[in-house]
């Protein structure tokens, strides 16, 4: 009985999208033949109370149906379209057309040009790599001691199945983007002076200052002879490009295991200006970048002599530049898909 009405469907359903004369009629055509409530499913719906048999013969015919008439519509709007027939009245030439919806950068991508401007101007190179990266280049290659914290898993994602090996073989999301300087650096060797833009993961609780995904944009120099005034002239001459105004900078010391020493680098908060708001915690200065003079021990994982090369790092946070240049207190924002929030920065 099944197969019988199965066959009639078909006959029908032929008939109906041949006889279609317009698009309008075509969608109700659409909707009778394959919709949830059409005679098709129906027959689909009563499959249980046949054979096991029965259930395979009828569900493959039923399929094949189905996938006719798809095509079959497929060609007949097709058709529609190229004929007079679409326009259900004639077009009016003299009409105002429609207002074209305008896009636009999303404000963090935006700041990552800005800043491969301002780097390319000062003959750096943009490098990229991939999202996942490995304990060797995460981790080994950047001088992480082995009982490191960021290896754990309440700080770092990493890839199922590779939780017990090591090395290359550990897979993970890459926690920051400083492994790619490594990387970086073991293909084209020194001099060398390059960025790298991308997104970084963290297992950390997400508040209005941080994120588990978010942007980093992280620079290295590597030459014979770079001081640490060299460093500090690159981070105040980046920003002043970024916000066009001179930008009041702090450096205080700071731990990294791929820099000695190493240094967190603070900017004043631009949303209060210097005076202290929940962005800033209340202190007026906003940490934007840790950075440092490259550890020996990093330039010798990329095969380099820390005797006759050295470097300066920074490693900027993307989202909280962009919330100092518009003064947006919380970073979710940036990742909440909201059209209203996003349309501002057109």
């Amino acid at each position: 009985m099944n197969k019988e009405k199965l066959d009639a469907v078909y006959e029908q359903g032929l008939t109906k999208i041949a006889n279609t004369k317009d698009i309008n009629e075509l969608q109700e055509v659409r909707k009778d033949l394959t919709g949830k409530k059409s005679e098709l499913s129906e027959i689909l719906k009563s499959m249980g109370s046949l054979t096991p048999d029965e259930r395979k013969e009828v569900g493959l015919k039923a399929t094949e149906i189905r996938r006719v008439f798809e095509e079959k519509l497929a060609e007949k709007e097709q058709a529609l379209i190229n004929s007079k027939s679409v326009l259900d009245e004639p077009l009016d030439l003299t009409l105002p057309g429609m207002k074209i919806t305008e896009g636009s950068l999303h404000p963090v991508t935006q700041m990552c040009y800005d800043l491969n401007d301002a780097f390319l101007s000062l003959g750096f190179e943009v490098y990229e790599e991939d999202d996942i990266s490995s304990e060797k280049f995460a981790f080994d290659n950047l001088n992480f001691a082995a009982d490191h914290p960021a290896r754990q898993m309440m700080d770092t994602y990493w890839i199922e199945g590779t939780e017990n090996k090591s090395a290359n073989e550990r897979l993970c999301l890459r926690p920051h983007l400083t492994g790619a300087s490594v990387r970086y650096l073991m293909k084209h060797g020194a001099p060398a002076r390059f960025v790298y833009p991308g997104r970084v993961y963290r297992n950390e609780d997400v508040d209005s200052g941080h994120e588990r995904a978010f942007f980093q944009y992280e620079a290295l120099i590597v030459d014979k002879n770079i001081s640490f005034s060299s460093g500090m002239v690159m981070i105040k001459t980046i920003l002043e490009k970024v916000f066009g105004r001179e930008i009041k900078v702090r450096m205080r010391e700071g731990f990294f295991p791929f820099v000695e020493p190493g240094y967190e680098i603070d900017m004043e908060c631009l949303v209060c200006g210097g005076k202290g708001c929940k962005v800033c915690k209340h202190n007026g200065w906003l940490e934007i970048m840790p950075g440092g003079v490259i550890h020996p021990n990093v330039l010798k994982s990329a095969g380099l002599d820390p005797e006759e090369w050295t470097g300066f790092y920074i490693n900027i946070g993307l989202e909280r530049l962009v919330m100092m240049r518009y003064g947006v207190d919380d970073i979710r924002h940036f990742h909440s898909a909201d059209i209203r929030f996003l349309k501002q920065f057109k």
